[in-house]
């Protein structure tokens, strides 16, 4: 497994990450044990998730059933700013709620300190200045070792940037956002933003909720057990007659390489700019084993030049 820093920072981190929002609910204790242990097994050390997945705390509550003594041997990463709540009471950037969320997570995660931990949306009702106070405190009393930021736009990047060098305190290390071979918006802005500042980027969604990983056919209905059969709404959003086109070119370009759409898809995000950790969930085992391999194909130039030409 490729080991990478996250950003600027001395944080290590490995090259492929799991995303744990499927724990607590599309997997029972059980099998995300044995997902988990797994993924510990084949090298993989970024563990994400957020307060809010699996109902409110579920994902977290397993892994902190699960992880015990291998705890040590993985960088953990939550996140908090999403509603917990249904009355507004619970969600934000504000000093006090950050300090009642970190203090939650710590509990249901079963460690005194996170490793990364990710403001979830940007919060336009607390200044900034307030957000990274807050949080330079929980790392000045180890609670927390790094900070990053998750969807927000370019400009508040650079906002954050800006006021954390004017206030002498813990800066954002990195930034996860969609990215993947159909949804590449982020080049635009964000992933300058990204480089300018020297921010690890964490792609979330990088087979497009499964489009990429070659299951799906245009034209015909995709398998009774497959996310796109049991979530409409995400086959809807990301098997648009224009993404499901570039998949099946994409598809051919792999396979006349003797590799898969999967591998391309991974592959091609690691070798992206300012790319730390590619994460994605997992419900099976054999979908670990898959997601660490697929991440091992070195794109020469000239094929990162072909795909642009297939997906821009």
């Amino acid at each position: 497994m490729d080991i990478r820093n996250l950003g600027r920072s001395g944080l290590r981190v490995s090259a492929v990450g799991l995303g744990c929002n499927n724990f607590g609910q599309r997997t029972d204790l059980e099998t995300s044990r044995k997902v988990i242990h797994k993924a510990i097994d084949l090298g993989i050390t970024l563990f994400d998730t957020a307060d809010i997945y699996a109902g409110m705390g579920g994902s977290e509550t397993v892994l902190g059933e699960v992880l015990g003594d291998r705890r040590k041997d993985i960088v953990l990463a939550t996140k908090y700013a999403k509603p917990m709540s249904t009355d507004g009471t619970k969600q934000g950037a504000s000093r006090r709620y950050i300090f009642n969320a970190v203090e939650a997570s710590l509990k249901r995660l079963k460690t005194d300190y996170i490793d990364l931990y990710q403001q979830h949306e940007f919060d336009d009702r607390t200044p900034i200045e307030e957000t990274l106070r807050a949080l330079d405190d929980l790392v000045r009393q180890g609670k927390v070792r790094y900070i990053g930021h998750s969807n927000f736009p370019a400009w508040r990047i650079a906002e954050a940037e800006f006021t954390a060098r004017q206030m002498g305190v813990t800066p954002f290390v990195s930034s996860q956002d969609e990215y993947s071979l159909v949804v590449r918006g982020i080049e635009k802005d964000l992933l300058p933003a990204a480089q300018q500042y020297n921010l690890g980027l964490l792609p979330f969604f990088p087979l497009a909720n499964g489009l990429l990983t070659g299951k799906y056919k245009p034209g015909t209905e995709p398998p009774a057990d497959s996310r796109f059969a049991k979530a409409p709404a995400l086959r809807e959003r990301s098997a648009t007659p224009r993404n499901e086109a570039i998949a099946v070119k994409l598809d051919t370009f792999a396979r006349e390489r003797g590799h898969t759409l999967l591998e391309l898809a991974f592959s091609w995000l690691a070798a992206r700019p300012q790319v730390s950790s590619v994460i994605a969930g997992a419900t099976r085992v054999e979908q670990i084993e898959q997601n660490v391999k697929a991440a091992s194909w070195k794109l020469s130039a000239e094929e990162m030049a072909e795909i642009d030409g297939i997906t821009l």
